[in-house]
């Protein structure tokens, strides 16, 4: 079984839809998506990755299936809890003029010099005792997520146990997902077996990007997941489009046209 988790384009976040760029990106992945061989394409119920799928479908003449946990990772820290927590995001945080509190914030964007001090947050079990996750609502969302994902993966044939999957019907489907970065990162932690925060921290999907999960069975009815690819862009770069910035910070602290 093959997984295809691609992201959104280049987002227009404030009205959940695309960037005119995000449009282009999303007209250069149809252009190619035959080539992927795809089975079934599963959505999030958002906008932006709604209407990537779209271009793909038509070209494909598939009917996309929306499922509500492909949604981006909604869970989020208050750095009201604690001057801790709230160092996690230095001057990113900002002032909810209603309340006068500090706004909640992504998990994700947590900056190095925090989690330097804070190695729990890549143990693999560890990360739920982490300060800034208790001072959020991580750990029911990610349980309920990854309930659901490992459901899907059982229900077509893949049942986890432990750090590996009992097959009970293999199967050479692809199965594409058209979602959000951070979901992705989670979803890759959960096939990787290791902390979420590490997929977070240590990778960057560029808008309509495709990571490609594969299966291997390499003992009769055990199987596990391994990664072909991450983040893969040749659609871009063959329409000479550049990719989005968007997941990225600078690559030098100089660089000021560059997202901090």
């Amino acid at each position: 079984m093959r997984f295809l988790f691609i992201r959104h384009g280049d987002p227009d976040y404030e009205n959940d839809t695309l960037t005119e760029k995000g449009h282009r990106e999303a007209k250069l992945l149809a252009d190619i998506i035959e080539s992927y061989g795809i089975d079934e394409i599963y959505q999030s119920p958002l906008g932006r990755a709604k209407d990537t799928a779209a271009y793909s479908c038509k070209k494909l003449g598939i009917e996309p299936v929306t499922l509500d946990w492909l949604q981006e990772f909604p869970a989020q820290a208050d750095p009201n809890v604690s001057e801790a927590v709230k160092t996690a995001y230095g001057n990113e945080i900002t002032i909810d003029e209603t309340t006068g509190k500090y706004k909640t914030h992504i998990l994700w964007d947590v900056l190095p010099s925090y989690y330097m001090n804070h190695p729990e947050l890549f143990d693999r079990e560890g990360w739920r005792e982490s300060e800034i996750v208790k001072a959020s609502d991580m750990s029911e969302i990610y349980d309920q997520v990854i309930g659901e994902f490992d459901k899907f993966i059982a229900d077509n044939g893949y049942v986890k146990e432990g750090m590996a999957y009992k097959v009970t019907e293999n199967n050479d489907k692809t199965i594409a997902f058209y979602c959000h970065y951070g979901l992705t990162s989670l979803l890759l932690s959960r096939l990787w077996n290791v902390s979420p925060f590490v997929a977070w921290q240590f990778t960057a999907l560029a808008p309509t990007s495709v990571t490609e999960v594969v299966t291997e069975e390499r003992e009769k009815g055990i199987a596990t997941f391994r990664t072909l690819r991450a983040g893969e862009i040749t659609h871009l770069k063959m329409g000479k489009e550049e990719p989005s910035f968007s997941a990225r910070f600078c690559e030098r602290f100089e660089n000021e046209d560059e997202r901090h």
